[in-house]
Parts: structure tokens; C-alpha cells; sequence
């Protein structure tokens, strides 16, 4: 298949990609649009921005702002009054966040509960733990991964996308991201199903943290880039943006218990797809993924408007961009 039949193919049987870009040995190979978007046009990216703030994580403990991914998520909030009878909490870890392992007292996601709180990151706490302990059972959730922003707040005195646009975004030549507050419930939800390009913005709460679970928004130029750094164990044009020893630990595959996730594992907010091969990626919604193939040494991204329960997206990377660039 070339290029003007991917194109086509991707017109009619993949209607929501709007970008992609793949590099294979550090140079770009692919970038194509679609749905009248621009190559440096953002889309939200859905809960590909937990494995942003996975990253965000490890560079903040790399420069000693946070301790250790060991450390007790309460240690960062000591003026929060933990629920009558509550035990569990006291016992829960940032790994327990990052890992999709931590214990929770709802079913599903508290969204309205959460989103409608003067503070998220309390409202989110309030949900973490539960009668039945720590049981490492794998938990997927995403509005309650705002604690996450929290720590990094109380870490550094600095708003998710202040850091991220510090120690992240600015060392990899992205564009200077801003936050972006929905006042209204309408409003939320058409920034989350929204079809139209983004700005580079980071959707928030009322205090300014961005939200880890989702939110974010990129172009595929720029979702590549991070694929990169992580492809180079950290490193971005000859500079250590984050420790390999994080990279390492954080696409490190851990068995997810559950019939629901296609067979892949979890590393820290990142899906394994190949535990032998290491081939790892961040996905969100509607078919929003960064693939890295260290193997082949290819990275690619792909954006996309909303749509939901895309599922197939890995596959169609694996199945048609993947031959696509290295034959």
C-alpha cells in the first residue's frame, strides 16, 4: 500500500483521524491530515494525557520534588480530614495511581461528584480507598487521577501545565500550553466531544490543575515528539528531559486481570502491547495514540476527533502504517 492509498483508505474506513505522523531512526517518514485539519493543529487526546502526567511524575521525582513513586499520597496533603472510619487511604501510594491499582469507593467514575466540587483533588480523595484494602486488583479510573495533579501541585508550588511546559513541552520545541476552565457542565462536555482543532490548551479545574485522566491537547506533530524522547530512553536531541531509569520502570509491563483491555498490560499509565518486543503506547479515546516500537525504532502518532469506543487503532497502526514505513 503507498501513501495516496492509505490516504484513501483511512478517508472512508477511519473517518475521525485528522493527523499522523511517524519517524522511524530519529527521521520523519509519514505526516499526512485529514478533515481539514493542519499539521500543527491540537485535538484533545483523551487519556493519552495520563501517560503525559506519568511522565511529568518521573521528572519530578528525578529533580527531588517528589521523593519516591512509594511515597503515601496523604503525606502531600496534611490539612485533608480523611472520612470517619476510612483506613484503606492511609495506605495508598502514587505507584497504587500510576498503576491503575489503587482502591476506590464508587464504581465507575464520579464525574458529576468530582467536576461539580469546589476542589477536585479533595473530592477526589474522598472516593480513594474502601473496606476491602489494598487488594492490587487493577483498577481503571479517570476523573480520581486528579490527585495526581494535586501531588504535583503540593510538590512544586507549580499548576500541572506550568510544569509541563517548563520541564516537558518547552525542552521538546512544543508549543507553550494554557489552561482552559469549562464554567458550565455544557461547556465541559463539548470541549470533551468537540470535533473541530483545539488550541494548545489543557483543560482544568477551578484552581488551575490540570486534569491527568484527560484534557490534554496536541497535535500528532507534537504527540510524536514525545514518543521520541521516550523512544531515547529520556532523551531528546542530546538533552535528558527524564531519567531512563523512569522510562524503564515506567513501560515496565505489569498483567492486567481483566477481559475488557485486548490482552494489554500496564506500566505506569502507559499500555504494553508486546511484553518480549517492548512495544508500548499511550492511547486515548476515539483512537488517540502514541506508538513506540523501539525494535524497529519507530514512533507513531496518531490524532483524532472524537468518536467513541475506537478500539482497533493499535492494530491499524500495526497493520497498515508499520508495513507502511518500514518495507
Amino acid at each position: 500500500m503507498n501513501q495516496e492509498e492509505l490516504y484513501n483508505l483511512i478517508k472512508t474506513e477511519q473517518p475521525n483521524i485528522c493527523q499522523i505522523v511517524a519517524y522511524k531512526n530519529g527521521e520523519k517518514v509519514y505526516s499526512d491530515c485529514w478533515n481539514d485539519y493542519k499539521p500543527d493543529d491540537a485535538v484533545h487526546i483523551m487519556s493519552a494525557t495520563k501517560s503525559i502526567i506519568a511522565l511529568l511524575i518521573g521528572i519530578a521525582i528525578d529533580k527531588g520534588h517528589i521523593k519516591s513513586s512509594d511515597d503515601k499520597v496523604l503525606d502531600y496533603f496534611p490539612d485533608y480530614k480523611v472520612k470517619r472510619g476510612e483506613k484503606t487511604v492511609y495506605d495508598v501510594t502514587i505507584k497504587h495511581l500510576l498503576t491503575m491499582r489503587a482502591p476506590y469507593k464508587c464504581k465507575g467514575d464520579p464525574w458529576s461528584k468530582v467536576c461539580s466540587s469546589d476542589n477536585w483533588t479533595y473530592s477526589s480523595l474522598d472516593f480513594l480507598g474502601g473496606r476491602k484494602g489494598l487488594t492490587d486488583e487493577f483498577n481503571y479510573q479517570t476523573v480520581c487521577l486528579h490527585i495526581l495533579s494535586g501531588i504535583l501541585y503540593q510538590a512544586t508550588n507549580m499548576k500541572t501545565v506550568d510544569y509541563a511546559n517548563k520541564y516537558l513541552f518547552e525542552p521538546l520545541s512544543i508549543a507553550e500550553h494554557k489552561n482552559y476552565y469549562a464554567e458550565t457542565a455544557e461547556e465541559h462536555k463539548a470541549f470533551t466531544i468537540g470535533k473541530t482543532p483545539k488550541e494548545n490548551i489543557w483543560f482544568s479545574d477551578p484552581h488551575g490543575l490540570g486534569t491527568p485522566g484527560y484534557g490534554l491537547c496536541m497535535s500528532a506533530e507534537d504527540m510524536a515528539k514525545i514518543g521520541l524522547m521516550c523512544l531515547g530512553n529520556g532523551s531528546y536531541n542530546g538533552k535528558q528531559i527524564v531519567s531512563s531509569e523512569w522510562i524503564t520502570e515506567m513501560t515496565r509491563p505489569r498483567a492486567v486481570e481483566s477481559d475488557h483491555f485486548r490482552g494489554m498490560e500496564y506500566g505506569y499509565l502507559w499500555w504494553v502491547i508486546d511484553r518480549q518486543k517492548n512495544i508500548y503506547t499511550a492511547i486515548g479515546n476515539s483512537g488517540n495514540v502514541i506508538y513506540v516500537n523501539p525494535e524497529k525504532d519507530i514512533v507513531v502518532a496518531v490524532a483524532s476527533y472524537f468518536k467513541p469506543t475506537v478500539f482497533d487503532r493499535v492494530d491499524f497502526i500495526r497493520e497498515y502504517i508499520e508495513p507502511l514505513i518500514t518495507e
